[in-house]
């Protein structure tokens, strides 16, 4: 290969036989990525399990029609041929990142799929001149399409509403306590605890730099510690809050940003300047943190901004005295 040249065939140079095989060969990436859909819901959203259950089965009944068809055409030896081969055709996400995508997520990924395998064939269909290969992927178009009618079915048969809403209400709780509960818990921390000691550090010194340094090694560390703390004492087994890797990154990050929020400011020389900015970015983490109370805890906003503005202020004030004295 010459360096610099891309080693994708263009569409148009595939032969009829390699047009059937990579179809063959996206059936079946299809049908693989819809059982590990289907398993990864299974435990929490059977129903919604049992919809991708049926997508690969149909799947398969193309694949078994495609590789029949391809016998017939061009005998049993199928070319080695699949997306990634071809310059320009739709791409999908590697199986091992099910595991990352909430129900919402992987409802309009699979959707998705279906509208661009048939937009695909569609718009190759358009482009061929030989009658028999444009006649191929018209067919092949016409199934993708009955696929995502019978998507619809499946999910009329196995999902009613009550039941669709039952399972996002559960995804919708199963996202607070794996990602918005620790996170909020790690923001508040962050933003909360480091203002003693950042504040304290600029009125005692009056010094950005050190400041910033001060800020930096609190943020950090406290960032550390939360997230490993949350990661350690609950593996979300019994509890049902998920993933404790993926809490511990929530609280562990969110603790981090919390603190940066008000340190990064000091990296501005003129003290006064970063300090009044820092101030600002209080302000404003403060009331975030009550209106993430109010959106997702359903607490009161009153309340939360009560309990998180005054408790922020009283430690600021702390703070700025222990500094200034």
């Amino acid at each position: 290969m010459i360096p610099g040249v891309s080693s994708r065939r263009r569409f148009s140079d595939l032969s009829e036989q390699e047009i059937l095989a990579l179809a063959i060969s996206s059936e079946e990436d299809d049908a693989r990525i819809y059982r590990s859909y289907a398993q990864h819901l299974r435990t929490e959203f059977p129903a919604s399990a049992a919809v991708f259950d049926g997508m690969a089965l149909e799947e398969d009944g193309h694949r078994s029609q495609l590789i029949a068809l391809h016998q017939k055409r061009f005998g049993d030896t199928i070319p080695l041929i699949r997306r990634e081969h071809v310059a320009g055709f739709y791409a999908r996400r590697p199986i091992w990142l099910v595991k990352n995508l909430p129900l919402d997520t992987i409802r309009v990924e699979a959707a998705a799929m279906e509208r661009q395998a048939g937009a695909f064939y569609k718009r190759a269909a358009q482009q061929t001149k030989d009658a028999d290969t444009r006649k191929l992927l018209g067919d092949l178009a016409a199934a993708e399409a009955g696929h995502e009618h019978k998507a619809g079915e499946l999910a009329g048969e196995h999902l009613d509403g009550e039941t669709r809403e039952e399972e996002d209400r559960a995804a919708r709780r199963q996202f607070i306590l794996t990602w918005v509960q620790p996170g909020l818990a790690g923001l508040m921390d962050g933003s909360v605890s480091t203002l003693a000691p950042i504040f304290a550090t600029a009125f005692a010194t009056h010094n950005s730099m050190t400041t910033l340094t001060v800020g930096l090694a609190a943020a950090v560390g406290a960032g550390i510690s939360m997230g490993f703390t949350e990661a350690a004492h609950d593996d979300g087994v019994l509890s049902g809050r998920g993933s404790p890797v993926k809490r511990g990154l929530a609280s562990g990050i969110m603790t981090a940003v919390g603190g940066l929020g008000h340190a990064l400011p000091y990296l501005i020389p003129q003290f006064w300047t970063a300090t009044t900015i820092a101030v600002i970015v209080v302000f404003f983490e403060l009331w975030a943190i009550a209106w993430i109370q109010k959106k997702y805890m359903e607490t009161p906003f009153l309340r939360a901004a009560l309990q998180v503005v005054l408790g922020g202020a009283l430690v600021f004030a702390a703070g700025a005295l222990i500094g200034a004295g």
